[in-house]
């Protein structure tokens, strides 16, 4: 039986990743596997590290959709995939990877998961975490500052420059492709369990007929 794919989008600090979390935490008797689209970064080692600062990485060509595809294809045969690391500090992969899968539930996040359609045809479920924009800008102020070591004016600047107007311009219109729209993310009590009560549903559905 193939497994089953989730698409979990939402703008930065929305609360994507406690989704995944907060869900991974309903299935602990299977193999859950949480890719993170930032790992996906492209490899952009050719340019200097001030020059690599100076990219777009909210927009959607900034991910290397095609490997993340062909990977997510891989995981769906069963397979199991050397998924890249990525560092934020350098902006760059590192030369390691880290081996993921097999897995029986594959929930996938990122703030532009929703815009690839590739990436869509192989979700199962697509949710989209919504949070407003004040409450998510102040989320990624203490993780850049606490987490990734930025100065607030590098995060207040790179919001400005290219999160917020990414978020308007690909982020937000691509809830339109989700199957349920979220608000208050890992915090929504009734949302995750509607979630849960689905995959179960979905997942029994699979193994009874065998899907492949």
């Amino acid at each position: 039986m193939r497994p089953i794919v989730i698409g979990i989008a939402g703008g930065s600090g929305s609360g994507k990743t406690t989704v995944a979390l907060r869900l991974a935490e309903h299935f602990v008797n299977r193999k859950v596997v949480i890719l993170n689209h930032d790992s996906y970064y492209r490899d952009r080692r050719d340019l200097s590290l001030e020059e690599r600062r100076q990219l777009n990485f909210d927009h959607p060509d900034a991910f290397e959709n095609e490997l993340l595809v062909a990977h997510l294809g891989r995981l769906r045969a069963g397979e199991s995939i050397e998924r890249p690391i990525y560092s934020y500090e350098r902006h760059a992969r590192e030369e390691r990877t880290q081996t993921v899968g097999p897995a029986t539930i594959i929930l996938l996040e990122g703030i532009q998961v929703l815009t690839v359609p590739e990436l869509r045809a192989l979700m199962d479920i697509k949710l989209f975490i919504d949070c407003d924009a004040d409450e998510r800008l102040t989320r990624r102020i203490l993780r850049d500052i606490h987490e990734r070591g930025r100065s607030i004016h590098s995060v207040l600047e790179q919001y400005e420059k290219t999160v917020r107007p990414m978020h308007l311009q690909f982020v937000e219109p691509s809830k339109r492709y989700a199957d349920l729209i979220i608000p208050r993310g890992g915090f929504n009590e009734v949302a995750v369990d509607l979630i849960v009560s689905k995959m179960r549903e979905v997942l029994d559905h699979m193994e009874r007929e065998g899907v492949r």
